[in-house]
């Protein structure tokens, strides 16, 4: 038997991700594929490291939570992004990790464009958490 959660505790469930990794978190961008989970090492060469808003998702509303802000920032580095993971604010803890592709390409996350030039500014535009159990 599946379980099945009104929309007030799916939006609470998605609440407490962004509680749980706190004000300004690091979203570090990415080359290569993602590791097997978050407590692997990091892999591939690092692109770009935007310090998102310190209230960086909206409230979740009909059991999905959006990006708030702007999330951008001017990449250190050149390749083409492969994944993406969220850091506390220390940079230190990683909390989630996904895919990355560019906008309308379906990934976890879409920036603007995933073939990325040092120098460049890099804008994500979308990043929808989605819970389950409806």
């Amino acid at each position: 038997m599946a379980l099945q959660f009104s929309v007030a505790v799916r939006n609470a469930r998605l609440d407490v991700v962004e509680t749980t990794i706190g004000a300004s978190p690091k979203l570090r961008i990415l080359t290569g594929a993602k590791p097997a989970d978050c407590a692997a090492a990091q892999t591939g060469t690092q692109l770009v490291e935007v310090t998102c808003p310190a209230d960086w998702l909206n409230a979740a509303s009909g059991g999905q939570k959006t990006l708030a802000g702007a999330w951008t920032a001017t990449a250190g580095a050149s390749g083409t992004a492969g994944y993406y993971r969220i850091m506390d604010s220390s940079g230190t803890v990683c909390h989630e990790q996904g895919t990355i592709t560019a906008t309308g390409g379906g990934g976890d996350m879409t920036v603007d464009n995933t073939s990325i030039a040092s120098g460049q500014t890099v804008t994500v535009t979308t990043k929808t958490f989605t819970e389950g159990n409806a």
